[in-house]
């Protein structure tokens, strides 16, 4: 029987799955996502723990089941999940809360609070973390703050991969990088921060123990087994989070020569580097991989959801017209493509979720500029797209200055699968992006844990020997001239607006 190995990633908008040979070859993928939920505003902030579970299990069924194989052949299983989230558990490890995301914005003001003080500065030198509400360590003050009955109770605060891992496995464990995005880890000792957790208010009993993703779980709890079909002394490593691996799964394994852009819901430019990185500005932030890897980037908060969020308010007004045909993000896509670049002189600034990197602002709201009544559909679909490639522009400009000049671009996430969006984000960054032959970068970048784990790899470096490649896209020279002078209206634009945000 031949060996395999699996990778599950717990995303934001759903649970993906993917089985693999020892070479890394895709044999089957499933994935679920978690319904509806209960409060559509919500579902970006909230979100359902058995929902999620539910839907881990049933994509591992579907990738097990299409992949074709043996059950006892299965050498070891990985997970990883979205960074940022927060569970309060009871005593008895029951939730007191749901999973709450990295778009929650409740504990802005906690945050905010802080980043008004010389902690922020601080705290940022000893974690690598900004202040920002999308932290656990500011979900957690505000527990302290704003539900102080619920925050007596809570007896351990975990991330939803922490939840998950306990499920399949029995065993708390938390690995270097999911801990990292948490603002409780130090970023030079690989320990948890005393000063995040005195401004917390917790104890390090109140967390998981902290472990390097190689780590691995002999086995897995008999109901899980069960549940999945496979043996019971099937090995879990530990792995990272769907940061770390989708640069894993895109093949950006070079120390600081290679990055990652990626747009899923959310947005990200990363690199990996051989130590920390911390910005004398705090635009970016510094994740430990494990002792010898770290993760330098910037998130947006406004990737995929942006763009949802106006096929949703299409989509409304639709169903108030009477015609019943939803629009599909395809759809929406090609009306984007009936605009040159520019958008005719519409500019969004896309933050429906707030903003993160790199100006960590937590008052930003969207804004469309320019419409005149020559301006329809079309073009706020186009602004909407270029928006979002602006933001990442942002991110790339503080990471070129940081270190080595970036020599290579790996693309990952649901853009990838539309062409004008990513000859969109390449001629803004003016910079070609290489899309690897897989595209489900999160979860096969967790399967190649399983497989580091299982000693077929040997080392974070050679993972990416095990990345196919589909093809280059290189920027658009016209579009990028466009961009140019957009971008910097772009800024101008932002800059103005602050004291409106503020106000």
């Amino acid at each position: 029987m031949n060996p395999w190995f699996m990778g599950i990633d717990i995303g934001t908008g759903s649970c993906k799955c993917v089985v693999v040979d020892d070479l890394a070859h895709p044999l089957g993928f499933g994935a679920a996502d978690y319904g509806e939920a209960e409060n559509p505003k919500n579902k970006w902030n909230e979100q359902d723990p058995t929902a999620i579970l539910n839907a881990m299990y049933t994509s591992a069924e579907i990738a097990i089941r299409s992949a074709k194989v043996a059950p006892s052949a299965c050498r070891a299983i990985s997970i990883g999940s979205a960074l940022h989230s927060l569970m309060a558990l009871d005593a008895d490890g029951y939730p007191l809360t749901g999973v709450i995301t990295w778009a929650d914005l409740r504990s802005t003001p906690q945050a905010q609070a802080v980043r008004e003080q010389p902690l922020a500065n601080l705290l940022y030198t000893q974690t690598g973390c900004p202040a920002h509400a999308m932290y656990p360590l500011y979900k957690i003050l505000w527990l302290r703050q704003e539900r102080p009955g619920l925050f007596a109770l809570a007896a351990r605060f975990v991330s939803v991969k922490e939840y998950a891992l306990e499920h399949l496995t029995g065993q708390w464990r938390v690995d270097f990088n999911v801990a990292a995005g948490s603002g409780l880890l130090n970023a030079h000792t690989l320990a948890w921060n005393p000063d995040s957790l005195a401004l917390a208010g917790i104890s390090p009993a109140q967390l998981s123990p902290i472990c390097d993703p190689v780590e691995t779980i002999p086995g897995l709890r008999p109901e899980a087994a069960e549940r999945l079909g496979l043996p019971s002394n099937t090995p879990v490593v530990v792995g990272s989070s769907d940061a770390v691996n989708s640069s894993l799964g895109a093949g950006a394994t070079q120390m600081d020569k290679q990055a990652t852009c990626m747009i899923g819901t959310s947005g990200a430019l990363r690199r990996m580097s051989g130590k920390p990185v911390l910005d004398k500005d705090a635009r970016t932030w510094c994740y430990a991989i494990d002792a010898k890897h770290y993760l330098v980037g910037g998130s947006i908060n406004n990737g995929g959801v942006a763009l949802s969020w106006l096929k949703d308010l299409y989509n409304q007004m639709i169903g108030l017209s009477g015609d019943g045909k939803d629009l599909s993000f395809e759809a929406l896509l090609n009306l984007a493509k009936e605009v040159p670049p520019g958008a005719d002189g519409v500019l969004c600034l896309p933050f429906f979720a707030g903003e993160r990197s790199p100006n960590w602002n937590m008052n930003a709201k969207a804004v469309f500029y320019g419409l005149t009544l020559e301006h329809d559909a079309r073009h706020l679909a186009r602004a909407v797209v270029e928006g979002v490639a602006f933001r990442l522009r942002s991110i790339y400009d503080v990471l070129q200055s940081q270190g080595p000049p970036i020599e290579e671009i790996r693309a990952s996430g649901g853009f990838t699968n539309s062409p004008l969006w990513i000859q969109t984000v390449a001629s803004v960054l003016g910079h070609e992006l290489i899309t690897p032959t897989w595209g489900e970068t999160s979860c096969l970048g967790a399967a190649l844990w399983a497989l580091y784990g299982s000693g077929v790899i040997h080392s974070i470096e050679e993972m990416g020997q095990f990345i196919q490649v589909k093809n280059a896209i290189p920027g658009d020279h016209q579009a990028e001239q466009c961009y140019q002078k957009q971008y910097r209206l772009y800024q101008d634009l932002y800059i103005a607006l602050q004291g409106l945000f503020r106000r």
